[in-house]
């Protein structure tokens, strides 16, 4: 085996992720620096005016106009710096969403397709779009407020102790009381309670996805009752859990607000200026200085804790980014093999989803061969395999035992783009990109002629529709155009017959059509089968007909397979599946002629009555 191992990076810490953005942040610490100290001289502008003025004696003209300038400059200069390093910092956060997206993106086109289809659509959004919008405290405004948290302080209490220490530790009382209830909010409780408050946003998100896709389903079979009990079931989650986590954030945040809030610094520093100054320590003057930078010491510290709670869902963002980006990818072989032809083998298959039930294995003992030219049928129960097996071949999971071949070569030592141009598919679940018709069909062979993708489209049946579309091929999915799940299957379909690989696989992949849509298909599919390697989950008796091989899957395990005919003739599995679904089939026809004709009634009844 050549390919490469499996084992997950070490996930990138929050450090490496922002390395190569040190410049930007350097930048914003720097401006804010500046910025924090010189805004620190109006304070100070204000304590040398009193001294000046509440002197004995005329004041110095001249003094009280330098220091209303020097006052009013350290203003200027600290709106224009905190201004600019605000600017870069933002400017720093855009750049840095924009990188994690597209490491995002680049890491989810290279993981399994199997890790993808466990995951939900919400799931996803949400870690695309909201974790990354999420990381904007910790880029945009963290940098600027840590540094006003500790420089303006620092600066503060180096002037303070100047005057008096004892009075500048009794300002300090405040902060001490504060930084003090900060771990009481990073307890285990309140992290659990964190994470759990986050769990329920993504099902929320979640649910709120499934029923607005869902939505046509659910009205069409009288099931919004179940699908709006899922989304008030998240709804009572979340609300319990954000209930916990408020009732145990509630009174430490309420403790640090008391204690940072400028009445109870006023307080402190009165009431320890008073008595400094009744025995004699301080002038009354030197209390001015406490007043004005007591209340500077408290709210940088302020301002970290209103946006606490910002910085811990920016950090859980980051935790859930970092996990999605050390995902393994998809092994690829370090020296790829091409294989020769495209005659398909499974050997000893075996297969167990990860996380699964402990050794319960969905596909057991799976040998099987996919001739050229051929078409298999795969067909079962549900819960059986199909389509577990099915996935194996375009190498959405790798076998947990066992090989899948294509042309003598272990689909693991091909690589990916080798498989991709050999290996074309079409499921049940079809996703059409936010793009023209023409670029959805010609996804796979994105140089491909208007004329070729008209071809496929006429052949997949789909031609008529798009030209009803306002824009013909040029309309784009989502704004202007408009398909049904059976359209959708076509466009899917097109796609695979533009790509004309060797091989197809094909899962349900006319579900949603129309008998005559359908016969059309399987007619395209037949005009090139001499030359493909097919390979189909079907549940209609004329998709089976058509089969070269059947095989009936039971519980993971092939139990039968041949032709239509000799699967029949035994009377075993396949012969009681091919009885129900033909009794089915029946009783739908009888129903839709027993429609037919109480249609026709109705309407001659109308008839009569109106003459």
């Amino acid at each position: 085996m050549t390919s490469t191992g499996t084992t997950a990076p070490p996930p990138p810490g929050v450090a490496r992720l922002l390395r190569p953005y040190a410049g930007g942040f350097a930048a914003v610490v720097v401006l804010q620096v500046i910025g924090a100290v010189a805004g620190l001289a109006p304070l100070l502008a204000v304590v040398e005016l009193g001294r000046t003025l509440l002197a004995p004696g005329p004041a110095d003209d001249g003094h009280v106009r330098n220091v209303v300038l020097a006052g009013a400059a350290g203003l200027l200069v600290r709106l224009l710096f905190t201004a600019a390093s605000s600017g870069v910092g933002h400017l720093l956060d855009t750049r840095v969403q924009l990188s994690l997206r597209r490491q995002l993106a680049a890491r989810l086109g290279q993981v399994p397709i199997g890790w993808l289809s466990r995951r939900r659509n919400g799931e996803l959004a949400k870690l695309v779009g909201e974790d990354v919008s999420a990381v904007h405290p910790l880029i945009a405004h963290t940098p600027g407020e840590l540094v006003s948290a500790f420089v303006v302080p620092l600066v503060s209490l180096g002037y303070l102790l100047t005057v008096d220490w004892r009075l500048t530790l009794i300002t300090l009382i405040p902060v001490l009381l504060a930084v003090a209830l900060v771990p009481l909010m990073m307890t285990p409780a309140r992290l659990r309670e964190q994470k759990e408050f986050d769990a329920a946003m993504g099902r929320i998100a979640a649910s709120v996805v499934e029923f607005v896709q869902g939505i046509a389903v659910v009205k069409a079979f009288g099931g919004s009752e179940r699908a709006h009990g899922k989304f008030r079931t998240a709804v009572g989650d979340f609300t319990r859990s954000f209930y916990r986590m408020v009732r145990g954030l509630s009174g430490v945040a309420a403790g640090m607000q008391v204690a940072l809030s400028p009445p109870f610094v006023l307080l402190a520093v009165l009431v320890g200026g008073a008595y400094r100054i009744t025995e004699g320590g301080l002038a009354p003057t030197d209390l001015l200085p406490f007043l004005l930078l007591g209340l500077g010491l408290t709210a940088p510290v302020a301002a970290l804790g209103h946006g606490f709670d910002d910085l811990q869902a920016a950090r859980r963002a980051v935790g859930r980014i970092r996990d999605v980006l050390a995902e393994p990818s998809l092994p690829e072989p370090v020296r790829p093999v091409v294989p020769e032809g495209h005659r398909v083998e499974l050997r000893d298959v075996r297969f167990a989803y990860e996380g699964g039930a402990a050794g319960r294995e969905v596909l057991r003992g799976i040998d099987l061969v996919l001739e050229p030219g051929t078409i298999t049928t795969v067909v079962g129960p549900s819960g059986s395999g199909k389509s577990t097996l099915v996935q194996l071949l375009p190498r959405f999971y790798d076998p947990t035992h066992g090989s899948v071949l294509l042309g003598g070569v272990d689909l693991r030592e091909m690589g990916s783009q080798e498989l991709y141009r050999r290996v074309s598919f079409v499921f049940q679940d079809v996703r059409l990109l936010r793009a023209s018709v023409a670029d959805n069909i010609a996804l796979a062979v994105p140089h491909a002629d208007r004329d070729a993708i008209v071809r496929a489209a006429r052949r997949a049946s789909i031609h008529d529709r798009i030209l009803e579309l306002p824009r013909g091929y040029d309309s784009v999915i989502g704004e202007d155009a408009r398909l049904s799940g059976g359209e959708a299957q076509r466009v899917s379909i097109a796609r695979a017959l533009l790509a004309d690989t060797p091989v197809l696989v094909l899962d349900e992949a006319t579900a949603f059509a129309d008998p005559q849509t359908e016969q059309a298909v399987r007619e395209a599919l037949a005009q090139t089968r001499e030359k493909r390697t097919t390979l189909v989950i079907a549940h209609r008796l004329e998709t089976i007909a058509d089969a070269d091989t059947v095989v009936m899957l039971r519980d993971g395990e092939i139990v039968e397979r041949g032709t239509t005919a000799e699967l029949l003739a035994r009377n075993g599995a396949f012969a009681e599946f091919w009885k129900i679904h033909a009794g089915a089939v029946e009783a739908g026809s009888m129903e839709a002629g027993v429609m037919e004709v109480g249609a026709a009634a109705a309407v001659a009844m109308e008839g009569e009555e109106a003459r």
